[in-house]
């Protein structure tokens, strides 16, 4: 992992009076999204919001769309639990459809503006990476319960399966701005499932 990488895991887990200045920031930027959008943020308006000086928003975070960045994939990472129903058609289910609630939301329709708009640095390169590097870690769970259930076999690429259930949802929020109806996500788990080799 890079320096920069490292640097996002750090302002993930911070400690101290880190943490203070990271909360009191992250709370600041996610009111503006909530209130006007996130086109609103700015560092200014931020800094008097938390109380944190713009330098040291600057310092930690370099550029307004590195900070937004960092806040929406940490909102997302809190919000977007991993299920545990006891099996995989239940897990995929659930992971699902809070994910399609999720990206209703401001905060997540933000995500997907960020996401749509931002132009690639370095920086906002490597957050986005390690945000989906530790959410694929995270998703294998669900299916490594399943074998351990003996629902598939140990040889599952998890990365893929959840490709595989996600993207659609993204696309249809994204593009299409089609429903995610529950007939439109039984359908992506069967597909998942089939991929997997379980039984539908």
């Amino acid at each position: 992992m890079n320096e920069a990488a490292v640097n996002h895991e750090k302002r993930r887990r911070p400690g101290g009076r880190a943490a203070k200045v990271t909360e009191a920031v992250h709370r600041a930027v996610l009111d503006v999204v909530l209130e006007i959008g996130v086109e609103k943020v700015g560092i200014p308006d931020i800094s008097r919001r938390s109380g944190v000086q713009d330098s040291t928003i600057y310092r930690r975070w370099g550029t307004r769309e590195n900070l937004v960045l960092d806040v929406l994939l940490t909102a997302s990472e809190r919000t977007l639990q991993i299920p545990d129903t006891g099996a995989l058609r239940g897990d995929l289910t659930a992971f699902a459809t809070a994910l399609d609630g999720y990206l209703k939301t401001a905060v997540g329709q933000g995500l997907l503006r960020v996401f749509s708009s931002i132009v690639d640095s370095p920086d906002t390169a490597d957050a986005r990476n390690a945000f989906w590097r530790h959410r694929f870690q995270t998703v294998a769970a669900i299916f490594d319960r399943a074998a351990e259930r003996s629902e598939t076999t140990t040889d599952v690429d998890a990365r893929t399966a959840i490709e595989i259930l996600v993207a659609p949802i993204h696309f249809r929020h994204l593009l299409t701005r089609q429903p995610c109806d529950p007939e439109f996500v039984d359908s992506l788990v069967t597909a998942v499932m089939a991929y997997c080799g379980a039984a539908s």
